[in-house]
């Protein structure tokens, strides 16, 4: 691999909601400047971390249904049974739920767990609590999707968190997805919670790190061959 192409490949795409933001940082670190010359430097610091906040790299997704995949980077925070969203009309009773907790430096691009069309589309209003919380689950502000996959219905939901304001859905019901496909964003800080069929079992622990579209967080029947896999 020549120099080019490893400085080429160490810049990162930023997503085109993020350039707004990106821009403002930008402006008040000029109109600060004016003020003081440090406070250029350190509002200059803030827009790369803005730009590095909103980056969107490629992942590498295994191919197959019978696996379950992140929708999110970040550290699995939880794993148990809990009670799906009350908007996403899969019933009362008690499904796994992985959580995997974004902090301000996780890629905040959400994908698809699962292949399968999207028959529900569900965003509710609610609290600003810290994302790590359980009961962010239920009280803060979130954005699911049910998808319809080959093993059943799979729900991943967004949940706002401490700083977080503004959840946006890159899809709408009725499209279909493959697994890893972009789904979404969360803008500076919050988790995915994922609701898993009966049948899957949870293939990460709490505290381990997870990678959106590549890491494998539960499957279907053991064991499995190679899957094939594809770049996005």
């Amino acid at each position: 691999m020549s120099l080019l192409d490893t400085v080429t490949k160490a810049f990162v795409p930023v997503r085109r909601e993020g350039w707004p933001f990106v821009g403002a940082f930008f402006a008040a670190a000029v109109v600060l400047g004016l003020i003081w010359d440090p406070l250029f430097w350190i509002g200059l610091a803030l827009t790369g971390w803005c730009a590095y906040f909103f980056r969107d790299p490629q992942r590498v997704t295994p191919l197959d249904d019978d696996i379950v995949v992140s929708p999110a980077d970040g550290v699995v925070s939880a794993i148990g049974p809990a009670v799906p969203p009350a908007e996403l009309g899969l019933g009362d009773a008690e499904r796994t739920r992985i959580s995997v907790f974004m902090n301000v430096f996780s890629v905040h691009v959400n994908r698809a767990p699962v292949r399968g069309r999207v028959t529900t589309l569900a965003y509710k209003p609610g609290k600003f609590l810290n994302a790590d919380l359980d009961k962010a689950s239920r009280e803060n502000e979130r954005n699911g999707f049910v998808f319809d996959s080959p093993h059943g219905a799979v729900a991943a939901v967004q949940v706002a968190g401490l700083v977080a304001r503004r959840i946006i859905s890159f899809c709408e019901e009725g499209e279909e997805l493959g697994a890893g496909e972009r789904i979404g964003l969360i803008r500076f800080g919050s988790r995915v919670d994922v609701y898993l069929p009966p049948e899957a079992t949870p293939q990460v622990f709490a505290g381990q790190m997870a990678v959106a579209g590549e890491t494998v967080i539960a499957a279907y029947g053991r064991p499995r061959p190679a899957p094939v896999t594809r770049v996005s």
